[in-house]
């Protein structure tokens, strides 16, 4: 009579893959990358898991949707070398980074509510790094409008929209030169000027600089504005931001239940 596995304590590597709907050979590989411990192995050679390894399949698995692949298995791996406190500091910085993507969608979603038409700095913001006017600070050549102009068909020179962000005009320069602006040159004047997209992509680059980001980090959420077609479809995408982040955190949590019960397992094992 054949041997029900989940019984006797012994299993093979179909058993652990039919389990997950796995391949065989996905076991081999797992625990080639010391995902898994090292099997046994009968008088033939052939390999042999035990419960301790499906609670190890089920843990790894478990930590992908919430950590990613390399993430989980680098936390199996210290696992699995006896070294549990490098594990909880992998674990520890995934929910870092979660913490850190939280608080960017956060960032996005002050700067759209106060992203107004007529949005102004408040008066009691402290000014990013880059925001204050730097000595010496003088129009560069293709940003001086002529007496009295304050804007362009279609734009606002440098001058108006740096007043309107408070910032200096410099600090527009730099942004163009991050990418966050482009401004078209005006071909009378040779003057920069600022679209109703770029006027937009400036205030939102502002707003974030308020917040602490540096420009590396806004060159993708202003990335995201442009491919989204403005503000209102980013706006509309805010939702599934949210509910992404929702469910990389249920998964962690869910993730954390399988890892605990692997290490009562493994503690306890011979």
């Amino acid at each position: 009579m054949r041997q029900n596995p989940q019984t006797t304590g012994r299993l093979r590597p179909i058993d652990l893959a039919r389990r997950h709907g796995l391949s065989t050979q996905a076991i081999r590989n797992y625990e080639t990358a010391g995902i898994l411990p090292a099997a046994g192995r009968t008088p033939h050679g052939y390999r042999t898991y035990a419960p301790l390894h499906a609670l190890a399949l089920a843990a790894f698995l478990a930590l992908v949707p919430g950590h990613g692949h390399g993430t989980a298995a680098s936390i199996m791996r210290a696992v699995n070398r006896d070294d549990p406190e490098e594990a909880f500091r992998i674990v520890d910085e995934s929910h870092a980074q979660l913490l850190e993507d939280r608080r960017t969608l956060e960032a996005v979603e002050r700067a759209l509510r106060d992203l107004g038409p007529d949005a102004a700095p408040a008066p009691d913001a402290a000014p990013a790094p880059d925001a204050a006017p730097a000595p010496g600070d003088a129009p560069a050549p293709g940003d001086a409008p002529a007496p009295g102009d304050a804007s362009s068909p279609g734009g606002m020179f440098v001058g108006p929209l740096a007043g309107k962000l408070g910032i200096g005009p410099a600090t527009l320069r730099k942004w163009e030169r991050a990418g966050l602006v482009t401004p078209r040159r005006d071909p009378r004047t040779g003057y920069r000027v600022y679209a109703d997209a770029d006027v937009r992509d400036a205030g939102l680059a502002h707003q974030l600089r308020r917040g602490g980001y540096r420009l590396e980090q806004i060159a993708p959420l202003i990335a995201q504005v442009r491919a989204a077609g403005g503000l209102e479809p980013l706006a509309a995408a805010l939702g599934d931001w949210h509910a992404r982040l929702a469910a990389r955190g249920r998964a962690m949590l869910a993730g954390a239940a399988e890892l605990d019960a692997y290490l009562r397992h493994a503690h306890d094992a011979p």
